[in-house]
């Protein structure tokens, strides 16, 4: 995928499993809704859309400036670290260790690892769209846990399916249980948390390239 050197500061992005359910108001500590009047509150179908897309790719792109911004300052170090914070969705943290876990035993170009001056956070909270990823084109960005889609679904394959986006992988609500980043879409009885070859060596080979493109920039 191609990295863009400006980021489109207006793009706020809105990923997730496509679930919505009417829920009441977000916690004090729920992330902020930073995105256009226009899409508050509408419903993500499973199906995706292209502009679902451009936001899965700004939310990829943000999280790549930040890695490689820091990565600039310590042109030293070995590994392509993303540094995440759990600090505001305290209920998730066993389904967000055991995420990173996932993704840190299935990929060799890129650790999660949490600690200060995060890449990005997560966050939780009642919300009628679900689950999402979102960023505000400037570099930060956060993951949201919707507490009923997390009883509804299971918790770590929504955990670790959104954590796929800030890797770099697209929703695809049409692939079968089997493929992490199909989501919501083969329904409640899925269970899967485990990303395919597929989405595996994508993250690899975005991560090996996307990298050096960024610092190209």
């Amino acid at each position: 995928m191609r990295h863009p050197k400006v980021l489109n500061a207006a793009l706020t992005a809105v990923l997730g499993l496509g679930l919505a359910a009417s829920l009441g108001a977000a916690p004090a500590a729920a992330a902020p809704d930073d995105r256009p009047v226009s899409a508050r509150g509408a419903a993500v179908a499973y199906a995706g859309s292209a502009e679902e897309a451009r936001a899965n790719q700004a939310f990829f792109d943000a999280v790549v400036e930040s890695v490689a911004k820091k990565r600039a300052a310590a042109p030293g170090a070995a590994a392509v670290t993303v540094v995440y914070n759990a600090a505001n969705a305290p209920s998730f943290r066993t389904q967000i260790a055991r995420s990173t876990q996932i993704w840190n035993s299935s990929v060799v170009n890129v650790r999660l690892v949490e600690g200060s001056n995060p890449d990005f956070r997560y966050y939780e909270g009642n919300d009628s769209r679900g689950s999402y990823a979102s960023t505000d084109g400037h570099g930060r960005g956060y993951i949201f846990l919707d507490y009923r889609q997390n009883q509804q679904y299971d918790s770590t394959r929504v955990t670790t399916h959104e954590t796929g986006h800030v890797l770099g992988l697209p929703d695809h609500y049409s692939g079968p249980c089997s493929e992490l980043m199909s989501g919501g879409g083969p329904g409640t009885s899925c269970r899967n948390a485990q990303p395919n070859a597929q989405e595996r060596a994508r993250v690899d080979q975005l991560w090996r390239y996307g990298l050096a493109s960024a610092f190209k920039d």
